[in-house]
C-alpha cells in the first residue's frame, strides 16, 4: 500500500522523476526505487520528509486514511494548469537567446540534471506560493477549517 502511494504521489507531480526525489531525500536512487517498488521501507524520518513534500499525513502515506482531507488552500485542477503552464515559461525562458543565460562555472551551459532539479525546484516553489496566497486571501466564510 505505502510503495503504491508513494508512487502515485510522485507521479502527480508531473516532471518528478525517482532521481529527483532520492535526491530531495538525501537517499540513494535505488533506495528511493526500493521504496516504489516495496523491497524496502523507509525510516520515519525519511517517511516524514515524503509526508511533509507532498502536504499528506503518515497516515495516508500508510494508506490509513482513504483520502486526504482537502483543505481550502488545496490546489486544483486549474491551479495545477496553470503551475504547468507558468513552469513552462519560466523555463523556456531559461533557454532562449534573448534571456539572461544560466551558466555554470562561466563555462558550460546548465547541465539536463541541474535542469531538471531546477525545474522540479521552481514547481515546488509555484506550489507553494499559491497555496499560501489561497491562505492569505480566502475569505474566513469560504473557508471549511478554523485554521
Amino acid at each position: 500500500m505505502f510503495a503504491k502511494i508513494l508512487t502515485d504521489l510522485r507521479k502527480s507531480q508531473t516532471s518528478l522523476t525517482q532521481n529527483d526525489m532520492a535526491k530531495i531525500l538525501g537517499v540513494a536512487k535505488t533506495t528511493y526505487s526500493s521504496y516504489e517498488q516495496g523491497k524496502r521501507m523507509p525510516d520515519m524520518e525519511i517517511q516524514k520528509k515524503i509526508a511533509d513534500y507532498y502536504g499528506v499525513s503518515l497516515d495516508y502515506l500508510h494508506g490509513i486514511k482513504d483520502q486526504e482531507e482537502r483543505k481550502y488552500y488545496s490546489l486544483n485542477e486549474k491551479d495545477e494548469k496553470d503551475i504547468q503552464k507558468e513552469l513552462e515559461e519560466m523555463m523556456n525562458g531559461l533557454t532562449n537567446d534573448t534571456s539572461l543565460a544560466y551558466m555554470k562555472n562561466g563555462e558550460s551551459e546548465l547541465s539536463e540534471e541541474d535542469a531538471a532539479l531546477l525545474r522540479a525546484s521552481m514547481e515546488q516553489t509555484l506550489r507553494l506560493s499559491k497555496e499560501l496566497a489561497k491562505k492569505k486571501f480566502t475569505p474566513k466564510k469560504y473557508r471549511n477549517t478554523k485554521e
